[in-house]
């Protein structure tokens, strides 16, 4: 139970509910600005759920586990994957932004610097190291082309 408890949907979901109880309980008069904050946060989560829609469609296509701790059957190097190595995880760290721009909680801005490091620590890097492993030449090339996040 622990191995799906630790999955990067639970870690996002467990950082938007620190950044919705900062706002909502330790707001302190501090305010990114109304208009501007929710247009970006909005176009923040828009643009990372359609990250993270576009590499679920591509993991599908190539029949590979979208699940972070399981092994893959195909190295994805097509579609979105072609700009980032880890799509899902900056679709994450958008939606992350996002809700904090537009809920407006100032406080928990360094949230995401925190999650991005968890996100590297617990998953992305022993991610890596299995593909490094399986895909050796493969994933030495794509590793060489495409940058991790952005």
């Amino acid at each position: 139970m622990l191995k799906w408890i630790d999955m990067p949907p639970v870690w996002l979901l467990g950082a938007l509910c620190v950044a919705w109880v900062q706002k909502t309980h330790f707001g302190y008069g501090l305010s990114f600005g109304p208009v501007v904050a929710d247009l970006l946060g909005g176009l923040l989560v828009g643009g990372g759920v359609i990250l993270m829609a576009l590499a679920f469609y591509e993991m599908r296509r190539h029949r590979t586990t979208i699940i972070p701790h399981q092994e893959a059957d195909r190295l994805v190097t097509s579609g979105i994957f072609k700009r980032s190595r880890n799509p899902i995880y900056l679709g994450d760290s958008m939606i992350l932004l996002g809700m904090i721009l537009y809920w407006d909680a100032v406080l928990a801005l360094p949230l995401v610097p925190i999650f991005v490091w968890v996100i590297e620590r617990r998953f992305i890097t022993p991610e890596e190291d299995r593909l490094r492993r399986k895909f050796r030449a493969a994933f030495a090339r794509y590793e060489k082309d495409v940058r991790r996040w952005v």
